[in-house]
């Protein structure tokens, strides 16, 4: 009877023991933080972040991601000050950052050719930059769009002393080129695809078609050197899932764009669908996976950035950027 009993005992301890376990296992497990901070207001350059977001791969990888938007500063300098993990940038801000010591890293490139250049309504009769000559560019006042202008200008045998160079601030495209500007920097992927639905035909005039050297990557998605050395688990962990949402918007344009525009509810629509139809291809293009980045790529750019005294003091590229932690 004793052995009996004490047999009850231990089967009771067991039971006791295997429904504790059971419950601690069933707890949910405790997700980290993970702050990014976007470059603009939400579009189809973020598309990836989204759509990991909205399908649960941040949170299968143990992460709760929350997407912000930068409001002053740019998001290198903003990233290395501790007010985001992550962020999208772009590689001459970046450039920038790391010619003042600012230790910020690219960690992939969301798209894989620059799809940004100088555009102008058909009425200017801008057709390259020769056609700059006694015209007036809206610009935002960085150093980097005199000397991209100034590169082209001369290399089609125009002065640059001829065109007026104005800053319109946060003015967008249309308005500014219904007023005094003659021509602006845009991207493609947005603003020319919003231009194409409000019948405003265009002369573009894409940057990476003018010289190799402005093929250079815009936007890139950033770290700070000391999250890398310090947790690149979490590292690795982001950008696993940050490219399982490109992935799945380079072979799902439609769902994606429904996913932005289900995160984003103020988004244009139309806008988003025909934009995400755009780029889905443009993502990855000719990159052996999404988010490669090439060191000649880094370098050149670096290159053209110092000799046009942009940056005081040139960066060395291969720390600014690693391909380690895509999948």
């Amino acid at each position: 009877m004793k052995k009996f009993s004490s047999l009850i005992v231990i089967l009771v301890l067991l039971l006791s023991m295997a429904g504790c376990a059971g419950s601690q296992s069933s707890q949910p497990t405790k997700l980290q933080k993970v702050t990014v901070l976007l470059d603009w207001v939400p579009n189809t350059n973020h598309t990836g972040l989204y759509v990991a977001l909205d399908q649960g791969y941040y949170k299968q990888a143990g992460l709760d991601v929350k997407l912000v938007q930068a409001t002053e500063g740019g998001t290198s300098q903003l990233v290395a000050a501790g007010q985001g993990d992550f962020g999208v940038s772009y590689q001459e801000e970046l450039t920038t950052a790391r010619s003042q010591n600012i230790p910020v890293v690219a960690l992939a490139a969301v798209i894989q050719h620059n799809t940004s250049g100088f555009a102008a309504p058909k009425s200017k009769n801008i057709k390259s930059p020769a056609d700059f000559v006694n015209k007036t560019y809206g610009g935002w006042g960085s150093p980097i769009e005199s000397a991209i202008l100034k590169t082209l200008m001369e290399k089609n045998q125009a002065d640059f002393s001829k065109l007026k160079v104005v800053n319109v601030g946060t003015a967008d495209f249309f308005t500014s080129v219904e007023s005094n500007v003659d021509f602006a920097w845009i991207y493609y992927g947005w603003t020319g695809i919003e231009a194409e639905q409000r019948n405003m035909a265009l002369d573009f005039i894409e940057l990476k078609d003018q010289d190799k050297t402005l093929d250079f990557y815009s936007p890139i998605i950033i770290t700070t050197e000391n999250t890398i050395t310090q947790n690149p688990e979490l590292v690795k962990k982001f950008m696993q899932a940050t490219s399982q949402g490109y992935q799945y918007a380079i072979a799902h344009p439609d769902e994606a764009a429904q996913i932005l525009i289900k995160q984003v509810p103020d988004i244009n629509q139309e806008l988003v669908m025909a934009s995400q139809a755009y780029l889905s291809p443009r993502y990855q293009g000719d990159a052996p996976r999404w988010g490669e980045m090439n060191p000649e790529v880094w370098k050149n750019f670096a290159d053209f950035m110092y000799n046009n005294g942009i940056i005081e003091q040139n960066i060395d590229p291969k720390k600014a950027f690693t391909n380690e932690f895509l999948p």
